[in-house]
């Protein structure tokens, strides 16, 4: 009984943390940046020959180029008629009107992103906003591609849980494209840019090298929940919050530190939708929020250590000691 309220608790106090109760700092609410996201799809579906489809591709070169992979085709003609099949389909015109409905002006996520690059160039001053566009390829592009000078959001990809169509992907996994998991999904593929990375094949380096990631993307979006940033639910942020003591151990009674198997070190950072080695309700992918644990205890000791000092540390063995992390079983 004492452990259901517990954990009530700890799910009650996850749902307050939200943006209502987050406030930017006002140093980096006074950065000017300017985020336009241009609705590439909104013409695209609107487009009726090859000369105007081949128009469109002149227009966006660069989108062609890395989204459409246009290099890929043996020609232009080959290109454009392919899009032009895609356009002409009556289910993918459905299905792009449904998404439009959807995300209508995408005001919210412009808000968004415009504090996560406002945070960005406060930490990283050389960052340079890229371009924002959108697309809907019916699956068939990226959900989201990224650049130094360019940001293409699939939006298809993240049309929600009643949408005619949806990626081909378990549950577990479907639960991270919602709308609101698409700027945190975005800055954490930033971060990488910024992540220098552990390169041993230690348990330990893999779960640094993650938690240093979230941690980052937690930075650049401080009003988040952790569960967006991470991709979890509530519950699951509930239950691996007040089992973390429980979680800790078994890494250690099992010696998986220092394990270099990638099979081993894969069956807990890699994508399950259970770790049934610590328990069935464990969500998979657990090692990487253990390693964001050990990074935000590492920064909490040591609060001279900044930002962009800790993107470039590549010792995760010292990340770690110096931590202290220690969490004790409920």
């Amino acid at each position: 009984m004492r452990k259901q309220i517990v954990l009530l608790f700890t799910l009650l106090f996850i749902l307050s943390c939200g943006k209502q109760n987050c406030e930017i700092n006002p140093e980096v609410a006074k950065i000017d940046v300017n985020v336009q996201i241009e609705r590439l799809e909104q013409p695209f579906y609107g487009l009726k020959n090859e000369k105007e489809v081949a128009a469109f591709l002149e227009k966006h070169p660069v989108f062609a180029d890395k989204y459409l992979q246009r290099g890929e085709y043996p020609g232009e003609e080959q290109l454009v008629g392919s899009l032009l099949q895609l356009i002409r389909e009556p289910n993918l015109q459905k299905f792009a009107k449904e998404t439009e409905q959807h995300f209508g002006d995408m005001a919210d996520v412009q808000q968004d992103l415009t504090n996560a690059f406002k945070h960005l160039k406060y930490y990283y001053p050389q960052f340079a906003v890229p371009q924002v566009k959108t697309f809907v390829s019916g699956l068939l592009g990226p959900d989201i591609f990224l650049s130094d000078s360019l940001v293409i959001i699939g939006l298809d990809y993240f049309a929600g849980r009643k949408a005619s169509y949806r990626p081909q992907q378990p549950d577990y996994i479907l639960q991270r494209y919602e709308k609101e998991n698409i700027v945190p999904a975005l800055v954490t593929l930033i971060s990488s840019k910024y992540n220098k990375t552990d390169q041993k094949n230690t348990m330990l380096a893999e779960m640094v090298n993650y938690g240093k990631s979230y941690y980052f993307t937690k930075q650049m979006m401080p009003c988040t929940p952790d569960s967006l940033i991470i991709g979890y639910t509530d519950q699951q942020m509930a239950d691996i919050n007040y089992n973390e003591g429980k979680i800790w151990a078994h890494f250690i009674e099992k010696s998986l530190l220092f394990e270099t198997s990638h099979f081993k070190v894969n069956k807990y950072t890699g994508e399950r939708p259970s770790v049934p080695e610590i328990s069935a309700r464990c969500p998979g992918r657990i090692a990487t929020w253990v390693g964001w644990q050990i990074v935000k205890k590492y920064m909490a000791e040591n609060p001279q250590v900044t930002l962009p000092q800790l993107m470039a540390e590549t010792d995760a063995q010292k990340l770690f000691t110096q931590s202290k992390y220690k969490p004790k079983r409920n």
